[in-house]
């Protein structure tokens, strides 16, 4: 498999810690930020999991823009075969 070695950016990674100290923020979006952090210049690769959760987010109309934003980065940063 093809490693993909994109991590998250400064500004995703801000994102996601505020999400994770949001008491309102919802389960999928914490999810999502905890992900994100998890691929902060660790080279670490977003599962098939965590592929299909942000997937999701980013076809339902429900989600806010920065959860989709987190969406997006976790999506850039899965395997490249996948």
């Amino acid at each position: 498999m093809a490693k993909n070695s994109k991590t998250t950016s400064p500004s995703i990674a801000s994102q996601a810690a505020k999400t994770l100290g949001d008491p309102n923020a919802s389960a999928t979006a914490k999810k999502l930020a905890a992900s994100a952090l998890s691929q902060v210049n660790k080279g670490n690769q977003t599962g098939s999991d965590m592929e299909t959760v942000a997937s999701k987010v980013l076809n339902s109309p429900k989600y806010s823009d920065e959860t989709k934003d987190l969406a997006a980065s976790i999506l850039s940063q899965s395997n490249k075969d996948r």
